[in-house]
């Protein structure tokens, strides 16, 4: 189905221009995509897994350097991934977009293994507040309490586009001084409510994967859209899910 027009307004990634060279005779489906969300995330979970359980024995060694060295590199390393899978707009998405699923689940692993170390409980925690918040967005989209329209996606992407340049600077500061941008990372209620406010834009992002995911179906964009709705929305359910973590750890440490 080549040269059709595809849902633009749901997604700061997935626009007309990005889908330009997309072809392909059969169309996406609900289906379809959540199978490949399914796939992603299951991906993403078994890296995890095995992350943990080799970060547990580093711990217990005394070398809690190794965590924090996975947890970088995942970090860094699925930041240039998705890059490159925006910049390079495969054909076949999918051996890329499961790469990124491992490296995500080598940070999450690493970075959940430290937390659970010192907050125990928090990592149970953080995934049911993540699967609540998802639920949530999914309520109030199927109820059309709020919908994906062009004002909300523009407010909600420069939102998003902000906040990431924020933890880029943060990021770069960290590496090259010894100073931290305090009201991003302290426990203070002014640290708690920015981390509280990045949790809200996260989640408002769910509400834009799911109109990009309705209209593509509803467009009959090319089945290889699934893999784009399901990578999308990953993103956006791992940076979710870090947020919940954030808040949780801001919070218990004030106690």
């Amino acid at each position: 189905m080549s040269g059709m027009r595809y849902n633009s307004n749901s997604n700061p990634v997935m626009s007309d221009k990005f889908f330009s060279s997309i072809t392909g005779n059969e169309a996406m489906t609900y289906e379809g995509a959540m199978q490949k969300i399914g796939i992603l995330l299951g991906f993403v979970v078994i890296s995890a897994l095995f992350t943990s359980a080799f970060s547990l024995g580093a711990l217990e060694d005394g070398n809690g350097g190794l965590l924090m060295m996975l947890s970088l590199g995942g970090m860094v390393v699925g930041f240039i991934l998705a890059m490159i899978i925006y910049m390079t707009r495969p054909k076949n998405p999918a051996p890329l977009m499961i790469t990124y699923s491992i490296v995500e689940g080598v940070f999450i692993g690493a970075m959940s293994t430290t937390m659970e170390y010192f907050f125990p409980g928090i990592v149970m925690q953080a995934i049911i507040g993540t699967l609540a918040i998802f639920a949530s967005m999914y309520f109030l989209y199927m109820s059309r309490v709020l919908r994906p329209t062009p004002t909300f996606n523009k407010i909600v992407i420069s939102l998003t586009i902000s906040i990431m340049l924020l933890y880029v600077i943060s990021f770069v500061i960290s590496l090259a001084t010894p100073y931290q941008m305090p009201l991003l990372h302290s426990s203070s209620p002014m640290g708690i409510g920015i981390t509280v406010f990045i949790l809200i834009v996260a989640a408002l992002n769910l509400i834009m994967d799911f109109g990009f995911i309705e209209g593509s179906v509803r467009n009959r964009t090319p089945k290889v859209g699934e893999w784009w709705g399901a990578f999308g929305m990953l993103i956006t359910l791992i940076w979710i899910y870090i947020e919940v973590l954030r808040l949780l750890m801001k919070l218990r440490s004030r106690n």
